[in-house]
C-alpha cells in the first residue's frame, strides 16, 4: 500500500465505467471514487461525451447501449479493449468507491473480486452455481477484474448463453463459465476477502462486524447511508419545482 500527497496510488488500476443512462450521476459517482486515490488511469465508456467532464475522467466512444443485455454483452466482450492497465474497478451510478481507506493489497492477489453473493433460496439448482453445482459466493457487477480475465472470452471463444433467459456478465463470468476461466489461469477471490471489498447484500458473514468496505453496490441495509447522486439530478429538480408551484396555486385561494 503506497501513499503520496496523502492519496493511495493505485497505478495498476483503471477506475471505469460504461452506460449510456444516467451518465452525469455515473461520472459523479467516480468522481466520488477518486477521493484519496490516484488511479492509473479513469474512463467513461458512453455514447455521448459528457458536457461537464471532470479533469482525469476521460471519454471512450461505444455505440449507444440499448438494454441491459447489450451492456452485459459490451462487458464481457469488449471492456478490455478501453483498459490500458493490468486491472479495472467497474463502478455504475449506484455502486463505487466509499471507503479508500479500506483498501487492501490482497484484492490485486486475485483475477475477479466483488460484493458476496448471498446463498441462493432453498431448492433453487441454478442460481450463484457453477456447471457442476457448487454455489459460488463471490461476484457481483461492481468489482475488480484483471485484464488476463477481460481477455479471456474473445482468447478461448466463449459463447454468449443466458441463464434462465437473462444475460448477466457477473454471473456468465463467476458462475456460468467459471470452469473456463480458472481452466486459463484466472483466480476469484474467496468469501473471507470479498467481504472486505464490497457489501449489495446483507449476507450473515457481515452482520455484526462492523466493516467498512472498499465499495458498494445498491442501497440496501447498511448501504443506505452512501451518497445517492440521482436526488440531485436536474429534471427531477425542476420537476419538484413545477410540483411545488402547482402544490402552492391549489392551496393559495384555502388560505
Amino acid at each position: 500500500m503506497e501513499y503520496k500527497n496523502g492519496k493511495l496510488q493505485l497505478p495498476m488500476i483503471t477506475l471505469c465505467a460504461m452506460t449510456s443512462v444516467l451518465v452525469d450521476e455515473t461520472v459523479k459517482a467516480m468522481e466520488y471514487s477518486m477521493r484519496g486515490i490516484d488511479f492509473g488511469d479513469a474512463v467513461i465508456i458512453t455514447d455521448k461525451k459528457p458536457r461537464k467532464l471532470p479533469e482525469g475522467i476521460r471519454y471512450a466512444h461505444i455505440d449507444e447501449l440499448d438494454g441491459i443485455d447489450r451492456f452485459n454483452y459490451e462487458t464481457v466482450y469488449n471492456m478490455g479493449d478501453y483498459i490500458n492497465t493490468d486491472f479495472a474497478l467497474l463502478v455504475h451510478y449506484d455502486g463505487f468507491v466509499v471507503n479508500p481507506e479500506s483498501w487492501r493489497d490482497e484484492f490485486l492477489d486475485y483475477d475477479y473480486i466483488g460484493s458476496p453473493w448471498p446463498l441462493p433460496p432453498e431448492g433453487d439448482e441454478t442460481t450463484y452455481r457453477d456447471i457442476n453445482g457448487n454455489i459460488c459466493r463471490v461476484g457481483n457487477s461492481v468489482s475488480i477484474r484483471s485484464k488476463k480475465l477481460m481477455d479471456v472470452p474473445n482468447d478461448v471463444g466463449i459463447p454468449w448463453t443466458p441463464e434462465k433467459g437473462w444475460f448477466n456478465e457477473d454471473g456468465f463470468i463467476c458462475c456460468r463459465n467459471r470452469h473456463i476461466f480458472e481452466a486459463e489461469g484466472c483466480r476469484f477471490a474467496p468469501l473471507e476477502l470479498a467481504i472486505y471489498f464490497g457489501h449489495e447484500n446483507m449476507i450473515p458473514e457481515i452482520e455484526g462486524k462492523e466493516i467498512k468496505p472498499f465499495v458498494f453496490h445498491k442501497w440496501a441495509g447498511t448501504n443506505a447511508g452512501y451518497p445517492d447522486f440521482r436526488k440531485k439530478h436536474p429534471l427531477r429538480k425542476r420537476l419538484a419545482r413545477i410540483k411545488g408551484k402547482a402544490w402552492n396555486m391549489v392551496h393559495k385561494d384555502k388560505d
